[in-house]
């Protein structure tokens, strides 16, 4: 396919979409780095073994697939004309990613009742590693909910019809790349510290 061929208005669409993988990709480079940080680091005599993390965390999983689903049933309600289901389905959405990092917190508060903080004299590189990786993905969830209340508000005032979902599209594709995305930092944290 020819990337230079069409209507100006699939070309934008394309390069928004490009821009929006080159921004995917260097998201994943910087938790690999991350990662790649917590394998170097557990070899240290200060390290965790057998750390279990807080039930919070996998309720968080659950969270974020139904929200990746409800986005997917927001997307073919807005190709089929239900207007109605569509609202419905991207404000569940935009309510479950508040919930999941709501729920990020209240694990946060679990290990923090462990005796476990980010920094300080109760702090371990361990827990420290645990802190920073969920925090910077709460904060791409945070950027996530902008697109997905942008998509919304659009959605209402009839901007998408099934010829012009460019923004729905892209706005779905940061949401699941941060859906899997916390899927696998998740699991990278458990069996690491299993």
């Amino acid at each position: 396919m020819d990337l230079t061929q069409g209507t100006l208005e699939e070309k934008t669409g394309r390069a928004k979409k490009m821009m929006l993988y080159f921004g995917i990709a260097s998201l994943i480079m910087s938790f690999a780095g991350w990662t790649s940080a917590f394998i170097v680091s557990s070899s240290r005599p200060d390290w965790l073994n057998d750390f279990q993390m807080p039930q919070p965390f996998w309720i968080s999983i659950i969270i974020m697939v139904i929200s990746s689903i409800t986005f997917i049933i927001a997307k073919r309600a807005l190709k089929q004309g239900k207007n109605g289901l569509t609202t419905a389905m991207l404000t569940l959405t935009f309510v479950l990613g508040l919930f999941f990092i709501y729920n990020q917190f209240v694990g946060f508060n679990q290990i923090i009742d462990l005796g476990f903080n980010f920094t300080g004299p109760t702090s371990n590189i361990t827990v420290t590693y645990i802190y920073l990786i969920a925090v910077v993905h709460i904060v791409h969830v945070l950027v996530g909910l902008i697109p997905v209340l942008v998509v919304l508000i659009n959605h209402l005032r009839g901007k998408y019809s099934q010829d012009n979902m460019v923004g729905f599209e892209l706005a779905e594709t940061f949401w699941h790349f941060v859906d899997l995305l916390w899927i696998y930092l998740f699991f990278f944290l458990y069996f690491f510290l299993n």
